[in-house]
């Protein structure tokens, strides 16, 4: 799948080269005037290729993020889901906010590498070591001990990120939690504070009656209700995740999202081989993907259908 498979990132974007890390968090030396004068310009202009390098795919709608887990610093694992990702066809991976993972992952890999972590003060480390982007949420890990996100509280670990991190790629999650009409308008909110993308969620609230595809469509509506609804509120790229598979991702691009996370259908795997083959089963769905006919394309099919 061409479109889909990473590009090579340039060496200046490696770890210890990360454009996106202020100066002053990047290095415990002083940097004098003069050194930061002469290299101003070069930084923008790295900056601003290593953004849209990170982008490219989710202004294509074609982006395809695999999801080891917010909490999973299992080296094996993530560097199975990571070779998976690379090998399968992704343009993005998603790991634990953890500088030595951060450097495996981008041994095994030129996809862009996100890190995910509801601690903003952890973000700095992991974009030293080379993440080119950073992700609050991936939230199903607290669920499970019963911690709730509120508006509020995400709406503050944006800003204390933005102030932290002005300039690296930023996606935030809104927890499906919230109602769909307090959703829209936590993504409408999060757009003002520059995030890049919105990731939507919804899969561990499904509860699927049947099996087989009927119940892969199932498990995927809460997300596929946010992406579609959330898309249509704002103008920056939505991520579609949570509850996909090879059957329901092409549903969300068509449900307007730029791309889709997928995480459990491949991190549960026990094989890196499964792994590879389930990863290019779904971006292969991305090549063809659904798309959901306008009024006004209705009614001209309805037209010529009559003449």
């Amino acid at each position: 799948m061409h479109s889909l498979t990473c590009t090579p990132l340039s060496s200046s974007l490696r770890p210890n080269h990360n454009p996106l890390l202020p100066a002053a968090l990047a290095t415990s030396r002083p940097y004098s005037l003069s050194f930061k004068t002469r290299t101003c310009f070069t930084t923008r202009a790295t900056l601003s290729s290593t953004r849209e390098s990170v982008l490219y795919h989710f202004h294509q709608r074609t982006a395809l993020k695999i999801i080891s887990g917010l909490q999973n610093f299992n080296k094996d694992n993530v560097a199975s889901v990571v070779t998976a990702a690379d090998k399968g066809g992704a343009t993005h991976v998603d790991i634990a906010c953890d500088p030595e993972l951060v450097k495996l992952a981008i041994g095994l890999t030129s996809c862009p590498v996100c890190v995910s972590s509801v601690n903003p003060a952890t973000f700095p480390a992991a974009v030293e070591a080379g993440a080119l982007m950073v992700e609050i949420g991936n939230y199903d890990s607290f669920y499970e001990k019963g911690l709730i996100f509120t508006s509020e509280k995400i709406l503050g670990l944006t800003k204390e990120t933005r102030r932290i991190l002005p300039s690296v790629v930023l996606s935030v999650t809104v927890p499906h939690t919230l109602s769909l009409p307090d959703q829209i308008k936590l993504a409408e909110s999060l757009e003002q504070e520059g995030v890049d993308i919105i990731q939507t969620e919804g899969g561990k609230c499904s509860n699927p009656t049947k099996s087989g595809v009927m119940g892969l469509i199932e498990k995927a509506t809460p997300t596929l209700a946010a992406a579609y609804s959330i898309s249509r509120a704002i103008k920056i790229p939505v991520m579609c995740s949570s509850g996909l598979s090879a059957v329901t991702a092409p549903m969300a691009i068509a449900a307007g999202a730029a791309g889709v996370g997928v995480g459990s259908a491949v991190n549960r795997l026990n094989d890196v081989v499964a792994m590879i083959a389930e990863v290019r089963s779904i971006a292969n769905s991305l090549q063809t993907p659904f798309k959901i006919s306008t009024t006004h394309e209705v009614e001209t099919r309805r037209q010529l259908f009559n003449k």
